[in-house]
């Protein structure tokens, strides 16, 4: 990664934070860090800290839960903002899948930027609520690599104000 997209990530990762401080508290407290996002592809990293382990030393289920929801929900502002349409959004349900004990840093990949462009896109057309479900992968890469560890479906409820 070179310089300039590590700076590119540092400022994502602040504003996350900051978004975080300003509008849903829990989020700045866990000290998410953007590896990498787009409108087709994020990757965000939870820390396992004291804030965020349980008290087996794994990764707590509300941890979990934020860094699913952090990984969809930055492709889709990212996806809305470079619309310039004004869409308005919620987590309609979420499914989770715990695999094994996440003991170490997890990555939550979500690699379904295409699946929410379209559903922006159908939203802006029909002006009508659009739904559509969104898979996203946890992984702890120092431990099992790209071995999952909990794998997520969060259903993004779109409407064009």
């Amino acid at each position: 990664m070179t310089l300039t997209q590590k700076n590119m990530m540092l400022g994502k990762t602040i504003s996350c934070w900051l978004f975080g401080l300003l509008k849903i508290p829990l989020i700045f407290y866990v000290r998410p860090r953007v590896i990498s996002a787009n409108t087709d592809h994020c990757e965000v990293k939870i820390p396992l800290t004291r804030r965020t382990q349980n008290h087996w030393r794994s990764m707590y289920l509300g941890s979990l839960a934020i860094g699913a929801d952090l990984a969809g929900g930055l492709i889709l502002m990212e996806v809305i903002k470079s619309s310039h349409e004004k869409i308005s959004f919620i987590f309609k349900d979420f499914t989770a899948n715990f695999l094994k004990r996440p003991e170490a840093d997890v990555h939550f990949i979500c690699k379904e930027g295409h699946k929410i462009r379209q559903a922006v896109e159908e939203t802006i057309k029909t002006r009508d609520r659009v739904n559509t479900t969104i898979n996203i992968m946890a992984n702890t890469p120092k431990l099992s690599g790209e071995v999952p560890v909990a794998t997520f479906a969060i259903t993004l409820s779109l409407k064009a104000r």
